[in-house]
């Protein structure tokens, strides 16, 4: 008898509970996915190799660069490098003269370069191939960017 009077008062005692909603539970409220930077992402991994096709080539050297909010990286000069690539609007072919004013040997020995990752939010994945490093180093004019 002890036992039933004990269960009917713990019954009444969750009812009275759930009516008044002091029991009740409100779901939790999750932080909304976002960034919490005023500037898009533009962080790269650059490459030089050697080879013929990006896929193939044997990466010499690699840097990260990366230019906002600040310039940083691992990349000598992230500051000079992220103005250049401002400066042709994120256009990696913008910095190659067509027309370098250096004297070149013709020889075959190609060199590629590559430019991974993100640039003010936008994904890039781009390279281009130099017929020896001669070549590219008249080809990129002097840039900071691959100059690493």
């Amino acid at each position: 008898m002890r036992h039933l009077r004990n269960t009917l008062g713990a019954v009444g005692a969750a009812i009275v509970l759930a009516l008044t909603g002091a029991a009740t539970t409100s779901p939790a409220h999750a932080q909304p996915a976002g960034t919490t930077s005023l500037y898009a992402p533009s962080a790269l991994v650059l490459t030089v190799g050697t080879g013929e096709e990006a896929g193939t080539a044997t990466v010499v050297r690699a840097v990260t660069l990366t230019c906002e909010p600040t310039p940083g990286g691992t990349h000598p000069s992230p500051a000079d490098a992220c103005a250049e690539l401002r400066d042709v609007g994120g256009e990696f072919s913008g910095l190659i003269d067509t027309a370098p004013q250096r004297n070149c040997t013709r020889e075959w020995d190609p060199v590629v370069i590559t430019a991974q990752g993100v640039w003010q939010g936008k994904h890039v994945s781009w390279s281009t191939t130099f017929g020896n490093r001669c070549l590219m180093e008249g080809g990129l004019a002097e840039g900071a960017l691959f100059a690493f």
